[in-house]
Parts: structure tokens; sequence; C-alpha cells
């Protein structure tokens, strides 16, 4: 009866390893991921003739696509004016107004007919596997996923974005999160280069300060732009950002070997954008992949030790990157 059913010896032979949880995050390595020299020859090799690669030009970003020829830009990022009376000089926000800077510029028209005009020109300007992160307060977001919608979009994702600066409130909840839509020209085409093992669609990551630092009301950390830029583009590829502000989207690219366009309205804002620009040098933020997979699995560590020594002892003690 035993070999009919399959005895003990099959039962053995058929059995799985036993799962330990956060083991395939700490073995987890990028599918697509290219040596600092091989980045930096792909970003030095390429080039995008129909408009000048690595400037920003002061003008309304809508005026400005009109202009762009389609299937220009390989990747979007987009944090467009939030639709609200807003200066980021607030008593509210605890800034010592001295040091923001008069530049943020709200819409003065219909919030939902210019989302509407920049979205549908934005699709227009995409080659067909990019992808653009538009980041959204709750305030308009309706009009966003409107946008997108009529622009004809396909949405990836929605992903929230938690940070820990919610203005304090005493009769509704603590606002402590943006909207960060993924969006894709065409969804059987777009660029998605995992960069984890288990990526989740809720970022958290803080928003730094350096005191006596100027800065403009509305500035996105960096290490929320450079998410977009590694998960959904390859170094040489074009960022494009309709909305600038602070160049924070080109400081990225660059540090990461992906060149850089985009609009900004407001000319205060020109000095503080070349400043930041030109301290940064091509390439020096970009990872290698022994330094990502040293990242990854430092963190995988601390929050999965037993899986860490199953790994250790399965490696043989080794913890480079082919491990």
């Amino acid at each position: 009866m035993a070999d009919i059913m399959g005895g003990d010896s099959n039962r053995k032979g058929s059995r799985r390893k036993k799962y330990v949880p956060g083991l395939a995050c700490i073995k987890f390595s990028p599918d697509d991921y290219w040596s600092p020299d091989e980045a930096q020859r792909l970003y030095e090799g390429s080039r995008h003739p129909s408009l000048d690669q690595d400037t920003i030009r002061f003008e309304d970003c809508i005026q400005g696509m009109e202009r762009m020829l389609p299937n220009t830009v390989d990747l979007v990022v987009a944090d467009p004016p939030f639709g609200i009376d807003f200066s980021g000089k607030e008593a509210v926000y605890n800034r010592n107004q001295d040091l923001v800077v008069d530049s943020y510029q709200e819409v003065d028209a219909d919030y939902g007919e210019f989302t509407e005009r920049w979205m549908a020109l934005l699709h227009k300007v995409m080659k067909p596997q990019a992808t653009a992160y538009v980041f959204s307060g709750w305030n308009h977001l309706e009009d966003v996923l409107r946008g997108a919608r009529l622009g004809g979009f396909t949405t990836i994702n929605h992903i929230i974005w938690k940070y820990q600066f919610g203005v304090f409130t005493k009769k509704k909840f603590v606002t402590s999160h943006y909207h960060v839509l993924l969006l894709a020209k065409d969804p059987n085409k777009y660029y998605f280069n995992k960069m984890e093992h288990y990526p989740l669609d809720v970022w958290d990551i803080k928003r730094k300060y350096k005191a006596g630092e100027a800065k403009n009301g509305t500035t996105l950390p960096l290490e929320v732009v450079k998410r977009c830029i590694v998960f959904s583009s390859k170094p040489g590829d074009l960022v494009f950002d309709p909305f600038m502000g602070m160049g924070t989207t080109a400081v990225a690219a660059k540090g990461i070997w992906r060149h850089f366009f985009g609009f900004e309205k407001n000319e205060n804002l020109k000095h503080l954008i070349d400043e930041r620009i030109t301290k940064i040098t091509p390439g020096e933020e970009y990872a290698s992949l022994e330094e990502r997979i040293r990242e990854i699995r430092d963190e995988a560590r601390k929050k999965y030790p037993l899986a860490y020594k199953v790994f250790l002892k399965e490696s043989g003690g080794r913890i480079d990157a082919e491990s």
C-alpha cells in the first residue's frame, strides 16, 4: 500500500524546502543593472537631438510642450501646482520665511482644464515605452486621475508617499501622505526595472532639510525622485520634468547617469537651480551592483535576522553580489 500510494521515500523526495520569511529578499538581484563604466558609456553616447538635453527652459510648460516633437522623452517626473492658496511661508509649516524663495506660482485657470491640457501634451512627447510619475495632493487627485484617463494613459500603480511633516489639526486626521501615479503611455511596452524583491506601493521616505538653506515651498526629496528614475529608466535616458521647481529632477538624473530636460515658469529660481546642478558631477550618486546588493542585504539583515543566517549558511559565508 505504501508503494502504491507513494510511500515514505516518495514523500521525502517531494518535500519542499521550508519557507524562510525574507530569504528571497536577501537573495534578490535586479535583472537590469549596469556597471559604473557601462552606465557612463551609455550616458556619454546618448544624444537627444530634438531638444537641448540637460537644460531647463524658463517658460510655461504647456507652451513649451506644444513645440516639442512627439516621442522624445523616456521618463517623466511631474509635481504640478497644488491648486490651493499656498506659498510655503505659512506659519503652520514652522519655516524661516526668509529662506523660502518667492517662487511658487499657482494655476490662474480652472485646475481641471489646466490638468487636461498639460497631461494630453505629456502623452504626446513621451516615447511608447515611457512612463510618468505624477504627484498630487488629495485636494485635486480627481482632476489628475481624470486628466490621465482623458490623456490616454493607463494607471499602473497608485503609490502613496508617506512623509513625516503633517500640519497639526484639531477636527480632522493629519494629512501626512502624497499620491504618486505611475502612468504608462502603452501598457504593453512600458519599461520597469524591478530594483527590489518586494517593492511596495507605499513609500516611507522622510523629507530632509538643511538648516540655513534657501528653498522653494514645495521641493520633493531627492530620494523620492531617484526612486522613480532607477525603477523606470536606463542610463543615458532622458528624464523630463514639466514643473522643475528647484531642479530636483535634474539633480537626481545627472547624479545617476541620466539626461534631463524641463520647464519652470519662475525665473526667481534660476540661480538656485544652476547652483544645485553645478554642484553635482555626472554619475556621482550612481551605485554599483555590489553596493546595491550590499544595501539590500544590510536592510534585510536587520529585518530578517533568521533569514540572513540561513543565507550565510547556504552561501558558505559569501555575501558578494553573485552568491
